[in-house]
């Protein structure tokens, strides 16, 4: 079921079983937010509704305010954060990457490559922001219903997909090394892992793994790792498992591991996401 509403300063999280593949965060006074450099596997669109903010998307930094819409391709590092004592207020949504992906097939902008990242990460464009706010309050209002929900998600990622339309399909050959460093951290993330292991996975010197491994995905291995350990307790916190057991299931020392990265990840505590 939706999840309710929490105080101006507390983030607002609303899911719902009926549209599994959206969720939505919000946050009406967020000059306390913190956000360390992370990534999703969801496609992120937000909309700047008060206050100024820094924007970091990949290697990118802007200075944004209120009216910005923010559009963020998956695992691509990115932090938002605001700027002096502001009260910085915005909505994201997180869009299952798989989902888009058919809808940009079904709109023409694919064939069989799977998702296609959008070029433009910043748009200013004034229907956009409002469309995005349109949907935000129906998305949250209980009284809708989970097929007019549904129908506003895709009538409105439609449009976005035709007024921002997706980069060319890069040609560029991926770094095959680093690739299976971070296809080995995405197989055992859950478990203690030692850069020696990292290293012999891919063949490289630990080195040259660290430094072009945050020139190649924006983090290093480590944090890397952390940052998978996250997604994997988002998942299993929307399930309602208890915060005790997605520590130990993460990967994570203890509880109080998992609080610490999770405030520096999500900017909230897991027991605000689980709600």
């Amino acid at each position: 079921m939706p999840q309710s509403a929490t105080p101006d300063a507390q983030p607002y999280f609303w899911r719902d079983a009926d549209l599994p593949f959206i969720e939505v965060r919000a946050i009406t006074d967020g000059r306390k937010v913190r956000y360390g450099r992370h990534a999703h596997s969801t496609f992120s669109v937000g909309a700047v509704t008060g206050g100024r903010s820094t924007y970091l998307n990949g290697s990118t930094l802007s200075h944004i305010s209120a009216g910005a819409v923010v559009v963020i391709n998956p695992e691509v590092v990115h932090a938002c954060n605001p700027a002096a004592d502001e009260p910085w207020a915005y909505r994201m949504f997180y869009l299952d990457t798989a989902w888009l992906a058919k809808l940009q097939h079904d709109l023409g902008f694919g064939a069989h490559e799977g998702f296609r990242p959008f070029e433009q990460t910043l748009s200013w464009e004034r229907d956009l922001f409002e469309g995005l706010n349109a949907l935000y309050d129906l998305l949250v209002d209980p009284h809708e219903s989970a097929l007019r929900k549904e129908c506003a998600v895709v009538a409105y990622f439609a449009r976005l997909q035709q007024s921002l339309n997706p980069a060319p399909v890069s040609t560029r050959e991926p770094n095959e090394r680093l690739a299976r460093a971070a296809e080995f951290i995405d197989g055992n993330y859950t478990r203690t892992l030692k850069l020696e292991e990292i290293c012999a996975a891919a063949d490289l010197s630990p080195s040259y793994l660290i430094r072009a491994f945050r020139e190649q995905y924006g983090m290093t291995p480590h944090a890397y790792v952390v940052n998978r350990r996250i997604e994997f307790s988002r998942a299993q916190l929307r399930r309602g498992h208890a915060i005790a057991d997605v520590a130990a299931e993460a990967g994570f020392a203890d509880q109080a591991h998992l609080q610490r990265a999770f405030r520096q990840f999500v900017a909230a505590t897991p027991g605000q996401y689980r709600g």
